[in-house]
């Protein structure tokens, strides 16, 4: 996972994040978990990070894991966003990463670089772990050059969150297949009838202009580099600018005055890209009406999107390989795990854990809805691999476009300056 996922993954995981304490949860020590007790009983350490409800829900199912497994112990830990990466980065370094971590399809190859990750193939093989039963073909979003690297635990996907009643009032109607030139006509309708911005606008939205890449050949990462040029960055952000001056995207300095709210709830735009199961923020936020919106193509055909996901990864550095397989396989698979869950996560990624959570409210039965419409329209495709560093690139471009938006930096000085970053990133 601007308004892109990663802007707001950190503003939301970081509002809410809370320090160990508050939770009374154990601090990480030790090096790959402790050796183990007299009586057989092990201990392993999970990390994450999320904020306070996530920890709860957690805690939860680790009491459920703890008594189907009662030789086997867990101690947690959990940070903001940016806090989680900077103390795994530490014990990383320092050889005492924990067993177990929540990760993400951009670190997957760093870490694997740096000799961090375990390949759980041969858990697989031992029956410790099983792949079956994912939802999408998702089993396979943690295989990188053959290993299994990060097991999913949700799935999302970009989608156009909308005000639905700014949307009616415009005539707007958003339906698959959509091409940019009937988004652009509807973000005019929406700026002339509604008296605010049709759209947040792109300018940081690096998952939203991978798909527009991955509609047009392209994508924005290969498998060692990035995979477009600084001209079709021009292009991006030169248009990003020339919506914000026509008034089709917002003022971007009001976007950051009113941070961390967005802008769709605080009434300055009638919608914005962003991940799916980011949904529930804007009823939190917001008086209006939410929902979700398909992503505009190229051709009207080709959106590009494929399902993300949170994973489950395990330390190379574990002195035990089989509980943490099997605490892997226990959150994934099991069907009481995910009536604790629910979409915290994004929406479970097993099929036995999507059946047994079935939402009520309106807003996570819509964003189970839109992942279904995905599927029917037959529109997924497999994710582009993210090279060593992409966790660097994904940041520069954060910033770089925030920068851009708000007057900082010319469009061809945040080109230069992204590809330059990115360049040394990659290389590296």
């Amino acid at each position: 996972m601007g308004n892109n996922g990663s802007v707001e993954r950190r503003t939301v995981l970081k509002a809410g994040g809370a320090s160990v304490a508050a939770l009374g949860l154990a601090a990480l020590t030790g090096c790959g978990g402790d050796s183990g007790a007299g009586d057989g009983t092990v201990t392993i350490r999970y990390a994450w990070w999320g904020a306070e409800d996530r920890a709860k829900r957690i805690n939860q199912t680790i009491k459920l894991f703890e008594k189907k497994y009662p030789k086997i112990k867990v101690k947690t830990d959990f940070q903001p966003y940016l806090d989680f990466w900077k103390k795994f980065n530490t014990q990383a370094s320092g050889g005492n990463p924990p067993d177990v971590f929540q990760n993400a399809i951009g670190f997957l190859r760093k870490y694997d670089a740096k000799n961090v990750l375990l390949d759980l193939s041969e858990q697989v093989k031992a029956g410790n772990l099983s792949t079956d039963g994912f939802r999408a073909g998702l089993e396979k979003f943690g295989e990188i050059d053959g290993k299994l690297l990060g097991v999913p635990v949700g799935s999302n996907s970009m989608a156009l969150v909308i005000d639905k009643p700014v949307y009616t009032k415009a005539g707007v109607t958003p339906k698959q297949g959509w091409t940019w030139d009937d988004f652009d006509a509807a973000m005019k309708k929406i700026r002339d009838k509604s008296g605010r911005a049709g759209d947040t606008g792109p300018y940081n939205v690096m998952y939203l202009y991978d798909l527009y890449l991955r509609q047009n050949g392209k994508a924005f990462f290969t498998e060692d580099g990035l995979g477009f040029t600084e001209a079709d960055l021009t292009d991006w952000w030169t248009k990003a600018e020339k919506g914000v001056e026509s008034g089709v995207y917002a003022d971007q300095k009001k976007v950051a005055q009113i941070k961390p709210k967005s802008a769709v709830a605080a009434e300055l735009s009638g919608g914005e890209f962003t991940w799916d199961n980011f949904t529930v923020r804007y009823s939190a936020e917001g008086k209006s009406e939410y929902g979700l919106a398909p992503i505009p193509t190229t051709d009207g055909k080709k959106t590009g999107q494929y399902l993300g996901s949170l994973m489950l990864s395990a330390s190379k550095r574990t002195q035990h390989p089989k509980e943490v397989a099997q605490f892997i396989d226990f959150m994934v698979h099991d069907p009481e795990v995910a009536k604790i869950m629910g979409y915290d996560r994004g929406v479970p990624a097993t099929q036995a854990q999507y059946d047994a959570y079935k939402p009520t409210d309106p807003v996570n039965k819509e964003i189970a809805a839109y992942e279904e419409s995905l599927v029917a329209a037959g529109v997924l495709e497999p994710i582009t691999p993210h090279p060593n560093g992409a966790d660097v690139c994904e940041a520069a471009f954060l910033r770089i476009g925030e920068e851009l938006g708000l007057g900082k930096r010319s469009v061809d000085d945040a080109v230069k300056q992204f590809f330059t970053e990115s360049k040394t990133a990659l290389s590296s």
